[in-house]
């Protein structure tokens, strides 16, 4: 699983390239008016969304309040700390958690069964290979202390309790959260984008007004793209993080 986590780690950008390709595959619907009326739709819709964004959330606290500096090197696993506050006091692989939040969202989103039950089993099967591969690092790196941490912090369950005290104890970076995190949020924006505008065919929009929005929202999330790097790469921002 080591061997195999390194592997994945190194192309781990390729996977969630795929994941979200997988989405538009053809699939029996989790949700459908046989069962749940006319109204069916409503469930993946509300469900998926309440998901995604709770995943994104998840992410987006994480990166601002403590962020891991480095999570690899050459394409190989490597860590110059070990990041142990911030939402890593609650569990030890929050960015995990909250990417797979968000596929399962934009899964259930997409009202698509096959990614459930198939792409979704795949992609922690992935996750738990990266993490056996990066925990067998920081073992061997930082020993008795990553050790201690992991007695006390779980692996995938975040643990509320404190959770309040640590948010309101730290300074929230909304720069880091954007700086580090435009690719993803555009992606995940365009992703969801692209299954409103064409998989919910049941609001009946017309060719033209279902394209001009298509168009209004690519442009948005281009000028946010381009902007956030524009600052990135001044460091204009970079240098208040």
């Amino acid at each position: 699983m080591i061997q195999i986590g390194n592997f994945f780690f190194k192309y781990r950008n390729y996977v969630f390239i795929f994941l979200y390709l997988a989405l538009f595959i053809p699939s029996r619907p989790i949700f459908d008016e046989a069962t749940f009326g006319l109204g069916y739709y409503k469930f993946p819709l509300f469900i998926g969304l309440t998901v995604t964004i709770l995943g994104q959330l998840i992410r987006g606290a994480t990166i601002s309040l403590a962020y891991i500096v480095r999570g690899g090197k050459d394409k190989k696993v490597y860590a110059n700390e070990l990041v142990t506050n911030g939402i890593f006091a609650h569990c030890r692989n929050p960015l995990y958690v909250g990417n797979i939040l968000m596929l399962v969202g934009v899964g259930i989103l997409v009202n698509s069964l096959l990614y459930l039950l198939v792409f979704i089993p795949l992609f922690l099967f992935i996750y738990q290979a990266i993490v056996l591969a990066e925990e067998h690092f920081l073992r061997n790196k930082f020993g008795s202390q990553f050790d201690a941490y992991a007695k006390r912090v779980h692996r995938w369950l975040i643990n509320p309790v404190g959770l309040g005290k640590t948010i309101s104890g730290m300074h929230f970076s909304w720069r880091r959260w954007l700086v580090r995190e435009y690719n993803t949020q555009v992606i995940w924006l365009l992703a969801i984008t692209l299954i409103l505008v064409f998989k919910y065919t049941h609001w009946q929009w017309d060719t033209t007004t279902r394209n001009t929005w298509l168009i209004v929202i690519v442009l948005i999330l281009a000028v946010y793209y381009g902007t956030i790097k524009y600052f990135k790469k001044s460091g204009k921002w970079t240098k208040l993080l």
